[in-house]
């Protein structure tokens, strides 16, 4: 991977765009993005627009000579996942203050009991941008929770109200099948294998579903008036003094074609942590899905992680190397439903992260 800062000024290419992960990308700096990530790295994650092909990475990952293997690692079941992403999908669109985000909570916490050692709940309410107090459900699985060393996985669960990039109906929610639901069907199995496979006494995983996290306009609101649910659970952390090693984010990770490259927030505050997933891919067999590119800053859940509790998060969100195009077609349209759904890249999301969880247990 060619380090960000390592990027000589005269390599960086003219000016296009930053993008924002919520609303259409801009033809200026965000205000949010360009107080939080310095500006040399915002521009140096272009390289990947040039002739809209990726930047290739002048150093390989490590040789798996150089770090041990586990010798038996859990196998992801995706058809297991992509089950629970359907269930999800047919109670609707899973809005703040609608039946069907009761009902998905209900439905999760039930999951989360089967398999985590304890499952804790955050039944609030949240002030939204608008104004309005909106229902806000984390829920949170702890797995081994006495272990001294955590890894924490979080996905966002809710359903945008407004397909805000669709041509008919952008008035109305979408079904969220990848913005949302792929990444719960994804840690819902991992918890299955995790709870069949035994972790070592000294390895914990928590699973954080947040809520609230697309009931959000940069425009009108600003980039704070996302990510809520998170942003509740990191100042109201649901033991006292939680902290993990590391986090690890999932957003929009079910599509067809899908292909992750290394975002750009994520390189910037935990770039260990973000190596050492991109590792666990290659290890697992999955290099074409986590590409060694540099990847434009996005704005998501990982950022009120990092600024609010300091464990170092990266994100794994499905992009493309097109900086006028960067989020697949069906994002905040209705087409985000089963039919973008693909098990290969929930295959490959899954095994990766059990990958990285096993590699842990053995490189103490």
């Amino acid at each position: 991977m060619l380090p960000l800062q390592n990027i000589h000024p005269s390599l960086i290419p003219p000016y296009k765009t930053v993008f924002c992960r919520r609303n259409s990308f801009t033809m200026a700096y965000h205000r949010r993005l360009s107080r939080i990530i310095p500006l040399t790295t915002l521009l140096a994650a272009l390289i990947v627009g040039c002739n809209n092909q990726p930047e290739q990475p002048k150093e390989a990952p490590a040789a798996a000579s150089a770090w041990a293997m586990p010798k038996q690692v859990p196998v992801f079941d995706a058809d297991s996942a992509y089950r629970h992403i359907e269930r999800q999908v047919a109670m609707g669109p899973r809005v703040p203050g609608t039946p069907a985000q009761r009902k998905c909570a209900d439905y999760m916490e039930a999951e989360l009991k089967q398999y985590c050692d304890t499952v804790y709940k955050q039944d609030v309410k949240v002030k939204a941008g608008d104004g309005q107090l909106l229902p806000c459900i984390n829920l949170i699985g702890v797995i081994n929770p006495s272990a001294t060393r955590r890894i924490l996985l979080l996905t966002h669960w809710d359903s945008r109200p407004w397909a805000d990039q669709d041509t008919i109906n952008t008035d109305k929610p979408i079904l969220a099948a990848d913005d949302g639901g792929s990444g719960v069907g994804t840690l819902i199995e991992l918890a299955r294998q995790l709870k069949g496979a035994k972790l070592p006494a000294n390895i914990g995983v928590d699973i954080l579903l947040t809520d609230v996290e697309d009931y959000g306009n940069s425009e009108k609101w600003g980039e704070d008036s996302y990510c809520l649910g998170t942003q509740y659970w990191a100042t109201h952390l649901h033991t006292p003094g939680y902290k993990a090693d590391y986090g690890i984010l999932l957003d929009m990770v079910g599509a067809k074609g899908a292909t992750f490259p290394m975002e750009g927030y994520s390189s910037e505050v935990a770039g260990g942590v973000q190596q050492k997933v991109w590792q666990a891919g290659a290890h697992a067999g999955y290099s074409s899905f986590f590409a060694y590119v540099a990847g434009p800053p996005i704005t998501d859940d990982h950022v009120p992680v990092n600024k609010l509790t300091g464990i170092k998060t990266i994100d794994i969100i499905n992009m493309s190397f097109d900086p006028e195009n960067p989020f697949a077609p069906h994002w905040h349209t209705h087409g985000d439903n089963m039919t973008v759904i693909d098990k290969a890249t929930l295959k490959a999301v899954g095994q990766t992260l059990l990958q990285v969880i096993y590699e842990e247990q053995v490189n103490l």
